[in-house]
């Protein structure tokens, strides 16, 4: 199987840059992306930059489902640009967040990727990086957004140890914030979803990067 998706993943890497090189980008026409930002030419798009990341930031999309991508970009716009983000893996996301929020700290505990990551924040002047190792203990991966003071308006989970950060980040969010859950799907992350205090919307469906529908879920404090 890990072969079989490593072949996938060439091939579709391989047809992206062939493209580019012809000048025939599936994505090159910005007024159609602007005119249709979300919808299946963007998608088609990004199956040609799975674990591109500088493909994807051309792009401006994260790799989550496509409706939970559209219901934060309006989650994130409704707040002016000043929503206060707080990101546990570092991505493509990262930088399409930061495009539309006014603060996000992103914790990381791949020191290599994160050294190489840094280049592509380096022109956002509201990104803050952090690396917390896992090798030993998860805790000051997981413990990370306790270095700052007050709550956050969202706070993604897309990286490791996923159930305890979802645990440790319920109760700093702000009234009215989502947490978002990438890959809720996996039956490994169930229990601490519908044991959470949050109420879970499962987004399933399109998804970036991917020829297969996938899940994003979106979760909330009552009222």
């Amino acid at each position: 199987m890990h072969i079989i998706k490593r072949r996938y993943v060439d091939t579709m890497q391989a047809l992206g840059h062939g493209l580019d090189g012809l000048g025939g980008s599936v994505d090159s026409d910005a007024a159609q992306r602007a005119s249709d930002p979300y919808g299946w030419r963007r998608w088609f798009a990004s199956l040609f930059a799975i674990y591109e990341t500088d493909r994807m930031i051309a792009l401006d999309l994260p790799w989550w489902n496509v409706a939970a991508t559209r219901e934060i970009a309006d989650f994130l716009a409704a707040r002016g640009g000043n929503a206060r983000v707080f990101e546990y893996g570092s991505g493509a996301s990262t930088v399409w967040l930061a495009r539309r929020c006014g603060e996000i700290v992103t914790v990381e505990h791949d020191k290599p990727w994160l050294d190489k990551f840094q280049r592509q924040t380096a022109g956002f002047d509201n990104v803050s990086l952090l690396y917390r190792p896992i090798d030993e203990s998860p805790a000051a991966y997981v413990e990370a957004i306790d270095e700052f003071d007050g709550a956050f308006d969202l706070i993604v989970i897309d990286g490791r140890h996923r159930s305890a950060c979802l645990k440790h980040a319920e109760n700093r969010l702000k009234p009215g914030g989502i947490v978002l859950f990438d890959d809720s799907g996996r039956s490994r992350y169930r229990d601490a979803i519908e044991g959470s205090a949050l109420n879970e919307h499962r987004h399933y469906g399109r998804s970036y990067c991917v020829p297969y529908p996938d899940y994003t879920s979106l979760m909330r404090h009552d009222g």
